[in-house]
């Protein structure tokens, strides 16, 4: 048998080299599909590594709390009224962490994030960046390792130390070829002291706009009790809080106190935002709580916000499925179209077998008297569909990988080839000169051998 297949195909061979441009012709279609396919599963699992890759910025077992500044509308005579029936809120404060602490099990680790714009000094060099203030479990929950020196200990956060971690590239812009724990950087009006230095973290331009975070190489970190004692508390009204807002109605209601007149040079109090936090990011200890506890949390905060509705929260775990539901269409839809490629080119290679068949009758005539069976017709032509076919795979294999390479490096779309797309579409490409040459085959094994000998 193995002799048999070896002696066709040489027969296959020897008729697609009498026809090399007609035979090449043929591949055509099977080329470009088999290229096709390859070329958008790739895309498709480029796309599929990006949202992974933008889930673990935020962290997959994370369930992340937001406030939301309320915004008012109405007509200007119904002022008093609107203020009369408003209901207050505190906001979002450390008081509604440790009560989800206490009350929620599933809670693994969970953290505040205050920010704020400042500038950084150190040695005549000032650049503007965020200070955050965050907790010894932060760093755990957004996946950062520190490199050198340590986390926050529970006595700098509990007595509010002056220290800091700093971002990687605030190492390199404010320490370069030294070593910074220990060191002293000013941010705002107070001095810090370096106690560690996080791992570079590969953050996006597209990342960053898409999923409105920071680049937080640039960040530095402080214990959220330094940064609400030595920096600023929004839930605290100072006078000269009073001072910048020049205000004299001062209405007190819901554990906040709200200006009823002037305007603001702060931003905090003028874009109406009193929330002590920033962010609460909680982590599950499995994503099939995070749904759960999601839900949980917006009926806790809203009991202890008043019935008011100022915060959003975000489950990236769901944001994550659904985006891998839209990738998964997205590819089944690209690798549709791409097999219509496949499918043109099957037919490609029926036509022109039909017509080898045709213009073939003598030589099929001489084998059939010769005492070539039926089978061995069929295993011949189809031998030579299979050549056309398997031929093309392989280049269509070097071509999909030659336009996944430009793609990535044209249009900046990142492109993954994994071995199953390879192995799917040089299978298909089998698969479709089996059935496309099958026919072909058939019939040119149903002729009568008399027939074929007195075809001219």
């Amino acid at each position: 048998m193995f002799q048999k297949i070896l002696y066709n195909f040489d027969i296959a061979l020897e008729a697609i080299q009498r026809n090399k441009l007609r035979s090449f012709l043929t591949s055509l279609g099977i080329i470009f599909g088999v290229s096709s396919v390859i070329a958008m599963l790739a895309i498709g699992n480029g796309a599929q590594q990006e949202v992974l890759t933008q889930m673990q910025l935020l962290g997959t077992n994370n369930v992340i709390v937001q406030p939301v500044v309320e915004q008012r509308q109405g007509t200007v005579g119904d002022g008093e009224q609107q203020q009369q029936s408003q209901k207050f809120s505190p906001g979002l404060t450390m008081e509604d962490l440790t009560s989800i602490r206490k009350l929620i099990p599933e809670v693994e680790k969970l953290s505040p994030e205050i920010v704020y714009e400042t500038n950084f000094i150190r040695e005549a060099r000032m650049r503007t960046g965020k200070l955050v203030g965050v907790n010894t479990d932060y760093f755990d929950i957004s996946n950062f390792n520190i490199v050198e020196g340590n986390n926050f200990s529970e006595i700098q956060i509990n007595q509010a130390d002056p220290v800091c971690v700093i971002g990687y590239d605030v190492k390199t812009r404010f320490f370069a070829g030294e070593d910074p724990i220990g060191e002293k950087i000013k941010v705002g009006h107070l001095w810090l002291t370096v106690v560690g230095v996080l791992e570079k973290k590969e953050v996006s331009t597209e990342n960053i706009e898409n999923l409105g975070i920071r680049n937080f190489n640039l960040d530095i970190y402080a214990p959220v009790t330094t940064v609400l004692l030595r920096f600023r508390n929004r839930a605290v009204v100072t006078s000269n809080d009073l001072q910048q807002n020049g205000s004299s109605t001062v209405v007190m209601g819901g554990g906040m106190m709200i200006f009823s007149s002037g305007s603001s040079s702060s931003g905090d109090a003028g874009d109406g935002n009193y929330n002590q936090l920033d962010r609460l990011i909680v982590k599950v200890s499995d994503t099939k709580f995070s749904g759960t506890i999601a839900e949980i949390l917006s009926r806790m905060l809203k009991r202890r916000h008043n019935n008011v509705v100022d915060f959003e929260i975000i489950v990236p775990e769901q944001l994550l499925q659904q985006e891998q539901q839209t990738k998964r269409i997205f590819n089944i839809v690209l690798s549709t179209i791409a097999s219509i490629s496949l499918i043109v080119g099957g037919i490609g290679i029926m036509n022109i077998m039909l017509a080898s068949v045709v213009e073939r009758f003598r030589e099929i005539g001489v084998r059939m008297a010769v005492g070539a069976q039926k089978k061995d017709i069929e295993l011949q032509f189809l031998t030579e569909a299979l050549t056309i076919s398997i031929t093309g795979g392989f280049l269509g294999i070097v071509l999909g990988l030659a336009f996944s390479y430009v793609i990535e490096a044209t249009a900046d779309i990142a492109t993954i080839v994994t071995p199953i797309s390879i192995f799917i579409s040089f299978g298909v490409a089998v698969l479709i000169g089996v059935v496309f040459g099958y026919y072909p085959a058939k019939r040119a094994a149903m002729h009568d051998p008399v027939h074929a000998l007195r075809h001219e």
